[in-house]
């Protein structure tokens, strides 16, 4: 089985080499730790009220993570895509409910990580510590600066920054799942959308 999903593994190591590196033993028991998931678009990996039990690695396709507010609105926190992690971190982490959805927004291949097994790797081969204390700070620190750009940017703003920085992104997700996550209508992104394009020509 591991032969099959030898290219799946080896990207992962490959991402995992740019932080930490690891001996041949390591590789391989990290390996084993770990499980591959096809899921459909529009699957949910994580939903509300359930613990969320894994950390998840994009090697292709996309992902959201959103919440539902009380009147029924969607709210996207965070996307995903190729070399990208996504999880309810705050459920994964504290293994309490979720209060959030993760959906794929294309079929997406994933790897994952079982939290008990990563407590277990991170005891048996410490470095592990380090290389997810690296990831959970990246993304704790991007969660703050969209934050801040929510609270101190116009709409506009908001678009032009999520562009030049993500242009592959934009190029990926739904509209609907852009908008919601900029906190704007459909209508107003199409607005932004166009009047960009025709600067552009």
């Amino acid at each position: 089985m591991q032969n099959e999903h030898t290219e799946v593994y080896d990207t992962l190591k490959k991402y995992i080499a740019r932080h930490i590196q690891l001996t041949e033993e390591e590789e391989r028991y990290f390996v084993s730790l770990l499980r591959i998931t096809m899921v459909k678009k529009k699957q949910c990996i994580v939903q509300p009220d359930f613990i969320c039990r894994y950390r998840s690695y994009v090697f292709s396709g996309s992902m959201r993570a959103y919440l539902i507010d009380s009147n029924a609105q969607e709210h996207t926190i965070a996307f995903a895509i190729d070399d990208w992690w996504i999880t309810d971190y705050t459920s994964y982490i504290f293994q309490q409910p979720a209060t959030l959805f993760v959906e794929a927004l294309e079929e997406t291949v994933l790897v994952q990580l079982d939290y008990n097994a990563e407590q277990l790797l991170m005891e048996t081969v410490p470095k592990f510590e380090r290389f997810f204390r690296i990831i959970t700070q990246r993304s704790f620190a991007f969660l703050q600066q969209r934050m801040l750009s929510n609270l101190s940017m116009t709409a506009e703003q908001r678009y032009e920054l999520f562009m030049n920085k993500y242009p592959q992104i934009s190029q990926r997700v739904p509209q609907y799942a852009l908008a919601s996550y900029l906190g704007m209508s459909t209508e107003y992104l199409s607005k932004l959308r166009n009047n960009r394009i025709s600067k552009k020509s």
